[in-house]
């Protein structure tokens, strides 16, 4: 696109839009107060054995790590494959990316986008034409079947976190947030569309949200820390 507005088009800060999951349980960083959705996808990617022994499982994950820079425009199909893909660790609050139909630069060309504080998943998808990232630290691909061991607290701008492997399903509670500038996001994928919003709200003073087993991501922005507490 021409113009890169670095602001997302999806659901806007002060705006609660019925029906959004996302989870985030990792880094502390500062809210960028956008609150638009993201999707991931998952890139095939891999290096074959030349022969040279066998690797080790750890050796294999540091070369499967990073699928993508965090900055370029890339085609999908060529470039990135489909599947879902994460940023970690974005602390200003500049990281951007945008899912589009075409490589035209124009505004109805755009599927989904977002600002990414903490950090961030996106689904690309095989119909998408262009996944444009920037400012972001590199993406890397997800495994879909992974399990990790999920948090029972997550840092108020932790971004978007995975459900059952980043951060635990449970009610959770942030206290001491001013100004509504806490949003957080129940979300079914990574899509970053309306219809991926279970629920979502903008929050002055203690903010209270159950997240179900069943929710694929939860996003968080602006807020005080969260802990569970059921």
């Amino acid at each position: 696109m021409g113009m890169k507005s670095k602001v997302a088009l999806g659901a806007v800060v002060g705006i609660v839009v019925i029906g959004a999951v996302s989870a985030n349980a990792g880094d502390s960083s500062g809210g960028s107060g956008d609150k638009g959705s993201s999707a991931s996808a998952d890139r095939a990617g891999g290096s074959s054995d030349s022969g040279k022994g066998k690797k080790s499982d750890a050796e294999e994950v540091a070369e499967k790590k990073v699928a993508f820079e965090g900055d370029g425009d890339f085609e999908v199909g060529s470039d990135v494959k489909p599947g879902t893909y994460r940023t970690t660790g974005n602390t200003d609050g500049m990281c951007y990316w945008e899912r589009a139909k075409d490589s035209s630069g124009e505004l109805d060309s755009l599927l989904a986008n977002d600002n990414v504080t903490g950090t961030g998943y996106v689904t690309v998808k095989a119909t998408d034409k262009l996944f444009s990232s920037s400012d972001c630290n590199d993406w890397e691909a997800v495994d879909e079947k992974a399990k990790g061991t999920p948090a029972s607290k997550m840092s108020g701008d932790a971004g978007m976190l995975r459900v059952g492997v980043d951060i635990a399903p449970g009610t959770y509670k942030s206290n001491g947030n001013a100004d509504d500038a806490c949003y957080w996001e129940r979300s079914k994928n990574a899509d970053h569309s309306i219809d991926s919003i279970i629920a979502n709200n903008n929050v002055t003073g203690t903010a209270v949200v159950t997240i179900s087993a069943s929710d694929a991501y939860f996003k968080t922005s602006g807020c005080q820390d969260w802990k569970k507490s059921a």
